[in-house]
């Protein structure tokens, strides 16, 4: 047994552990993100984020009163095709099954093939596209994201300034005529949190290899947050709340 499968008892949960496991349950119980013989595709992208959702979401499932599985999907986006194999590892010990792939998505989205979009745009669009087609592949029925609720204010923030609309990440959202349904279970808890829970648990935390990251418009979006937020912890806290309580709103299951 790994060290990260042992930690994933829930009587040995820490506080921030504790946190992401309840908050996720409770978001996920709010707005309905599972159902029975339910089967969840977890995007996993290597990062601190989609890493603390497999945790949780490892945990959920044997909380949850009704039969879940769990199925996780790496795309390696090709700057490094070998550093998805603690993946292999991390999958073994939790005893969930693995769809893990090296793809040409980076490279392809820097070469002319791409001369319309942004190289970040172009690398996700393709990314998406793969794991809807892996969800029809096997019969997935969710596909869960690792977003947080510093996301859900930079999309926000994002969409407002760029875009010119309201809008932010819905925690739950249907598509292809209701046969698939996208999921955000660690949507309400905020960043620090996730990651003091990620390293409790001792998750195999990648690098990002690719020439964009920290330079993309998301992470400029980020940085406008910061700044509004900057010396007040409780005007993040604020804003995080807020748009946690619109978002829920705009998710609302129907009476």
């Amino acid at each position: 047994m790994t060290r990260s499968s042992h930690s994933l008892r829930t009587r040995d949960l820490g506080y921030a552990q504790r946190v992401c496991v309840a908050k996720a349950g409770k978001l996920m119980m709010q707005t309905g993100q599972l159902t029975p013989r339910a089967r969840v595709g977890l995007a996993v992208s290597g990062g601190v984020d989609s890493l603390a959702m497999l945790a949780v979401m490892a945990i959920r499932r044997r909380i949850v009163p009704f039969p879940v599985e769990l199925l996780l999907l790496h795309l390696n986006p090709g700057f490094d095709p070998h550093n998805h194999r603690p993946l292999v590892e991390l999958c073994a010990g939790l005893g969930i099954p693995a769809h893990i792939e090296t793809t040409d998505f980076g490279p392809r989205a820097f070469s002319e093939e791409n001369k319309k979009n942004s190289a970040c745009f172009y690398c996700a669009w393709l990314r998406r596209k793969r794991l809807f087609d892996l969800c029809a592949t096997y019969g997935l029925t969710h596909l869960a994201f690792g977003h947080n609720a510093d996301d859900l204010a930079a999309t926000f923030m994002l969409n407002l300034f760029q875009n010119g609309r309201v809008d932010g990440l819905s925690s739950r959202e249907s598509f292809f005529s209701g046969r698939l349904t996208v999921i955000r279970p660690l949507l309400l808890i905020d960043k620090p949190t996730i990651v003091r829970a990620a390293k409790a648990w001792e998750l195999p935390v990648f690098s990002n290899p690719c020439p964009m990251a920290g330079k993309s418009m998301r992470h400029e979006a980020e940085t406008w947050v910061r700044s509004i937020c900057a010396g007040d912890k409780h005007r993040n806290v604020s804003l995080q709340h807020a748009l946690g309580r619109w978002q829920l709103d705009r998710d609302a299951l129907p009476d």
